[in-house]
């Protein structure tokens, strides 16, 4: 499969990357070194990335403005992205050719070639795989803070199981580059004094259930109050995991027209709950979207059953 994707690669001259939607650090850090390599292997290429800006992560990567007519004879290339609903721009159908690369667990069939690696800790960590499949790719200081920041980024910085030994060889490859970790961090983690606010409310108004459900809304009401918009609430999403009896929880933010759900747990799988409700993911980490707090409390209800039949497991 790597040999194919390389050689689709040395193909096309124009390459466009898109990845999902609401992008976290691995999702642009895949896209944006996977545009670095190959700008940096292949100097003749046109190659782009495509999808909304996300403020939060502008640090890392800001997306390229692409004229519809540039997909006529393009090889599309999805990075991070398990179910087509959830790709960033829809014209990634209009390619020449389309190739995916996730390490999500299966949900959609989608592409000509598919590399689905789900025992990979990131897509991030796939490129860099890919980067180091034969001669033909070469790496540079750019790419390799990309891919450092989505291993980081999907790793939890290395605390969550799946991280490997071969996550933690390609962390320590990429280490050798020259990029200000430090600044790196501070982009990631850093948060400003409103965002350590709404993390006072959360801890003040969650709810917890006796199945280790635990659950936190937040309103419009509540973010203009905090002065924040419903991406800079991703920051506080592992609040709710570092209590003492929480299995599993999900946040719930409002936003115009729907309501996003980011879904965490310590145990019990719940990506398959996701999918129920518009999203996806990990088994222990996703999102979804629900379109009233009806739905959010049918989401909660599934969330339970599960949250309590793990406990049933565990006596």
């Amino acid at each position: 499969m790597l040999d194919e994707i390389l050689t689709a690669i040395e193909k096309f001259n124009t390459i466009i990357i898109h990845r999902h939607v609401r992008p976290d650090p691995d999702a642009l850090g895949s896209q944006a070194a996977l545009q670095e390599v190959i700008r940096v292997s292949y100097p003749e290429k046109q190659v782009f990335s495509v999808g909304e800006n996300e403020p939060s992560l502008s640090f890392l990567a800001e997306m390229d403005d692409v004229d519809d007519a540039l997909y006529a004879n393009a090889l599309v290339i999805v990075c991070d992205t398990a179910n087509t609903d959830r790709i960033d721009d829809e014209r990634y159908q209009r390619g020449e050719m389309l190739i995916k690369i996730d390490h999500h667990p299966e949900v959609d069939q989608y592409g000509d070639l598919q590399w689905v690696e789900p025992s990979a800790s990131s897509t991030s960590e796939m490129i860099y795989s890919l980067s180091l499949h034969g001669e033909l790719l070469h790496m540079n200081t750019t790419a390799a803070r990309l891919l450092y920041a989505g291993i980081v980024g999907d790793t939890g910085r290395f605390m969550y199981p799946n991280t490997t030994k071969r996550t933690m060889a390609y962390a320590g490859d990429l280490l050798a580059y020259d990029f200000d970790r430090q600044q790196l961090f501070d982009g990631l983690y850093q948060i400003k004094p409103e965002i350590a606010k709404l993390k006072g409310y959360i801890l003040q108004n969650y709810i917890l259930g006796e199945s280790g459900l635990s659950t936190i809304r937040l309103t419009q009401d509540i973010m203009n109050e905090f002065g924040l918009d419903a991406s800079q609430t991703s920051q506080t999403v592992s609040t709710l995991g570092e209590l003492e009896g929480v299995v599993a929880w999900v946040m719930f933010v409002e936003e115009k027209n729907q309501i996003r759900a980011r879904l965490r747990s310590k145990g019990p799988i719940i990506n398959h709950i996701a999918e129920a409700f518009h999203g996806g993911g990990h088994p222990l980490a996703s999102g979804a979207t629900v379109y009233s707090w009806e739905e959010a409390d049918k989401l909660c209800q599934a969330l339970d059953v599960v949250c309590s039949a793990y406990a049933k497991k565990l006596k």
